[in-house]
């Protein structure tokens, strides 16, 4: 029999008795979802039933439980691995995910990115330092002016030119007029580069935010059209659409995953998941090579122990796969470029999407101070 995996979970409970019971109660319902009473002897009651491993207190309300689950369980597919992670549970109050241990046979199916930091650096040349991802934006622009802005960014030394989240198919500037003429833009930009003695490569990543179903071709069209990686947002697309590209040998690039439509899986103190979990394990675990996430300070509520939980897991040597870049951004200025450094690092993706967009047509002058900051 196959090696099991394994679950953490924080359960809220009155006291220890209740917490064991809530967390047998996991192992029925993340599984055979049936009673304990009925559940047929043999096969299904000694390897695909969950088992309750450990239940420890945490704090005063809370108690951490570990429980194992059978690869048979899960099978080969993604999103019935999600599913025995947190599936009927996620609806339940008082149960959060805060770790997780795929073991040996479970490591072996979900290998994880295709790049990991390794593989962007020597993507981008940038062997060290932070890297400089301006964004492209807003929506409602034309595809030519798209295109200047990224010519700008990419020629002064952005590492990665990277589409907003937003751009999708919208009539001022479609996916399939778009890309190549921001491919176009980045490639000329690198040419200048290459010529001035620069090492060094802009990579440049649209977003695939059409539907579902011309996803793939629309990653294939984005490659032959000369994009260097794509952006995927997990919580509309599903995290199944990252691992599908991660493992496509004919695809071969590298996948940035944005934080949209997942905030309500993290944002309550007894459900869902870490963040942690959410931003760096759940990505990892799904193929993504970067992790985009809201850093603290800015527009949205995430605290400095929550953004460094995040890049924790996305850089952890005992995570799913290889280690992965985390990219903090939204609302993000210049001046916080030293701050952010000191905090998260080289191994980083640092994001400037609107606040760039106060330099007009000295964007360049912005990228350059940035790259100087980041060394």
């Amino acid at each position: 029999m196959s090696e099991r995996f394994t679950v953490s979970y924080r359960i809220f409970a009155a006291s220890a008795d209740e917490a064991r019971a809530r967390a047998e109660a996991i192992a029925l319902e993340q599984t055979v979802e049936i009673p304990r009473d009925v559940v047929p002897a043999g096969y299904v009651e000694d390897e695909i039933l969950g088992r309750v491993e450990a239940v420890e207190p945490e704090s005063g309300e809370t108690y951490r439980a570990r429980l194992s689950y059978s690869p048979d369980s899960a099978g080969p597919d993604l999103p019935q691995l999600l599913n025995v992670i947190f599936g009927n549970s996620s609806i339940q109050k008082g149960i959060k995910v805060t770790g997780l241990d795929l073991g040996p046979t479970m490591s072996a199916r979900f290998p994880g990115a295709r790049f990991g930091i390794e593989g962007l650096r020597a993507a981008t040349g940038r062997a060290h330092g932070g890297l400089v991802a301006p964004v492209i934006k807003p929506m409602g622009l034309s595809a030519a002016e798209f295109a200047v802005t990224a010519r700008r960014v990419a020629e002064a030394g952005a590492d990665i030119v990277k589409e907003d989240h937003g751009l999708a198919n919208q009539p001022a500037a479609p996916f399939r007029d778009r890309v190549p003429r921001l491919a176009e833009a980045v490639a000329e930009a690198n040419a200048v580069r290459q010529a001035a003695g620069d090492a060094t490569t802009a990579l440049y990543f649209p977003n695939l935010g059409g539907a579902t179903t011309d996803l793939v071709a629309d990653a294939y069209f984005a490659k032959e059209a000369g994009a260097h990686g794509v952006l995927i947002i997990p919580g509309l697309q599903g995290f199944d659409a990252i691992r599908a590209l991660a493992r496509d040998e004919g695809f071969g690039l590298p996948i940035m995953a944005h934080p949209a439509f997942l905030g309500p899986h993290v944002l309550s103190p007894d459900t869902g998941f870490t963040h942690g979990m959410m931003f760096g394990t759940l990505m990892r675990l799904a193929g993504a090579d970067v992790s985009i996430f809201p850093n603290f300070g800015g527009r949205f509520g995430f605290t400095p122990e929550e953004c460094t939980d995040i890049v924790s897991a996305c850089r952890d040597a005992d995570g799913p796969g290889r280690a992965i870049l985390p990219s903090p951004g939204g609302g993000m200025s210049l001046d916080r470029m030293p701050e952010m450094m000191r905090l998260y690092g080289e191994n980083t993706i640092y994001l400037l999407g609107g606040g760039l967009l106060r330099y007009g047509d000295r964007i360049g002058d912005a990228i350059r101070d940035m790259r100087r900051t980041l060394g």
